[in-house]
């Protein structure tokens, strides 16, 4: 029998080991990949969540309960890992308190740092204490971790509540070329800079959420807004934008669209969906031709320069929306973001919801 403890005890150091390399991984040493641990709950919360919001027909009810996925997934991590110490350290307490319910009420003392149990000896003790600082020292990881992860979710909301007034809510990216003639007084002379800032946008972007995957549930705190949805908008916009008008075409435009796809390549890496680093441009959309040619017509009714026909433009549209389509369409469903035009389907029965524009309204003097 005392053979099996020792057996057991050497488990609970590997489980140790493990539930340390695992805070590590995510909390303190951040890599483009999810743990088998994080993966696993994330899997667990997305289930529990989806089934509970599946329940409701009404988008606005279902975005306020998925808001709280990200936080319960935060908390159940934590718990985990908790969980997995206080195992551990109950096994290798196990061969000196002779009895598995004692070395588990031990163990729940030391890691909870309460120290109503303990048992004598050099050996025992060093286990309490190395347990009190494994939990002491989770909690504390776990709340310096938030600050890093608001900081990175407010930096991407800013640009993100920026977009309403250009693309609409949600955000549409056909839309966004047509206020640059509709009401707005936009000039497309200025889309340049825009593309450029949303370059620089989409790199902090691939690199938070690549390192930090947890950031792509947090969801935006207006319903019918979304990070993923507001960089396919754009995205489209430029594809759009290169495709209809080639001789005003800039660099800037073309940098904002690679730097675009490959923040969705590396987002999808980092949550492990599948990904094609070199996509064929001859290859069909997911989005019809008809989809398509109703953005082209929103837009050109607005008086947008065209140069090309639709016809025309639609092989160089395709060109580049095969570059982020599949990834776009797999990470919208998989976080259940706002069904908005061209963004895909998603893991409920709906219809598309299309942006709501401002009304057209004077005051009475200058009507």
């Amino acid at each position: 029998m005392q053979a099996l403890r020792v057996v057991l005890a050497c488990v609970g150091a590997l489980l140790a080991a493990l539930t340390a390399l695992s805070v590590l991984r995510m909390l303190v040493i951040p890599r483009p990949r999810q743990g088998v641990v994080s993966r696993v709950v994330d899997s667990f919360v997305d289930l529990v969540f989806h089934g509970l919001a599946h329940r409701s027909r009404d988008y606005e009810a279902r975005d306020r309960l998925l808001a709280g996925q990200a936080p319960a997934f935060l908390v159940a991590m934590l718990a985990t890992w908790l969980l997995g110490f206080i195992v551990a350290y109950a096994l290798m307490l196990w061969p000196w308190t002779h009895h598995l319910p004692n070395s588990f009420r031990e163990s729940v003392s030391s890691v909870f740092t309460l120290g109503f149990d303990s048992t004598k000896g050099g050996g025992p003790t060093s286990l309490d204490g190395l347990a009190a600082a494994s939990g002491l020292i989770v909690v504390a990881i776990q709340i310096a971790y938030l600050p890093t992860l608001y900081a990175a979710f407010n930096r991407r909301e800013t640009e993100v509540t920026l977009l309403q007034s250009r693309a609409g809510s949600p955000p549409w990216g056909p839309e966004l070329l047509a206020r640059t003639r509709y009401g707005m007084r936009v000039r497309t002379d200025d889309l340049p800079e825009f593309y450029a800032l949303w370059e620089r946008w989409a790199a902090d972007v691939a690199e938070s959420h690549s390192n930090y995957p947890v950031l792509i549930r947090f969801r935006s705190p207006q319903p019918f807004t979304s990070w993923l949805v507001a960089l396919v908008a754009v995205m489209d916009s430029a594809a759009l934008y290169l495709a209809l008008s080639p001789s005003r075409e800039r660099y800037e435009v073309r940098m904002f669209l690679r730097m675009g796809f490959t923040a969705l390549r590396q987002i999808g890496v980092a949550i492990g969906v599948p990904v094609d680093d070199d996509p064929d441009p001859d290859q069909p959309l997911q989005l019809t031709y008809d989809e398509y040619l109703a953005g082209v017509q929103r837009l050109m009714a607005e008086g947008f320069p065209v140069e090309r026909s639709p016809e025309e433009a639609w092989p160089h549209f395709r060109g580049w929306r095969v570059n982020y389509e599949s990834i776009a369409y797999a990470l919208a469903r998989k976080t259940d973001a706002v069904p908005a035009l061209w963004s895909g389907p998603r893991r409920w029965e709906g219809e598309p919801i299309p942006p709501r524009r401002p009304p057209a309204r004077l005051a009475s003097d200058a009507r």
